[in-house]
């Protein structure tokens, strides 16, 4: 068992269907489905709230979801510690503010890789209100629950990545000779609910760091 949970990777199809199951128990103790994007809408709710109360009550948005702690905010909290468990139990847990492949492509200019993450990710945020969901929330707790929008959006995510990794390929190759990049790019009880949140969240983040 150690050695199993010391492995720095797992098959894909036993990470799939531990997260599988773990989506059935947060169902089954939670009623909620896995999902991240609405965490940090909730997180800048907050903030909103802590600089002007009555400005944040005026939403429509956060009159639709309440910006507090509750089961999901604090899964999100779960993700880290699950993630950060498995890399350390593996022996690969690093700190690194330039990614080797983003280096080998673009350099090792710190202020450049931050600019980039905080561009994608706000690309990321924008994308996931628009579509009402993240990755996890609609490709996988929305298609478990057979969502039509979810089925939708999950499609929608495989192929805008397929034609976003071709269409890189092509910029790489042809513009910026970043080949090795390029080619790897291809490749209801409101305490029980905080408390169940992280053990979810450290489940999710655990299976999600062993599967890559």
């Amino acid at each position: 068992m150690i050695e199993w949970l010391t492995m720095e990777s797992w098959s894909p199809y036993i990470v799939g269907a531990g997260i599988g199951v773990l989506i059935w128990t947060a169902f089954l103790f939670s009623d909620r489905p896995l999902g991240c994007s609405t965490a940090y809408a909730k997180s800048a709710g907050m903030v909103e709230s802590a600089l002007s109360r009555k400005k944040s009550e005026q939403m429509p948005y956060y009159q639709k979801v309440t910006p507090t702690v509750d089961w999901q905010w604090t899964l999100i909290i779960g993700l880290i510690i699950g993630a950060f468990l498995s890399a350390y139990l593996s022996g690969t847990f690093t700190v690194l503010i330039v990614p080797p492949v983003f280096a080998e492509a673009f350099g090792t200019n710190a202020i450049l890789r931050s600019a980039v993450a905080l561009a994608g990710g706000l690309l990321l945020g924008l994308g996931a209100r628009w579509a009402g969901g993240c990755t996890s929330g609609h490709g996988i707790s929305g298609t478990l629950q057979l969502s039509l929008a979810s089925w939708v959006a999950a499609i929608c995510f495989f192929a805008g990545g397929i034609i976003r990794s071709w269409s890189d390929l092509w910029i790489f190759v042809h513009l910026i000779g970043g080949h090795r990049m390029a080619y790897e790019r291809l490749r209801s009880h409101t305490t029980a609910q905080i408390i169940l949140g992280p053990i979810s969240g450290l489940f999710s983040g655990f299976f999600s760091r062993k599967g890559g």
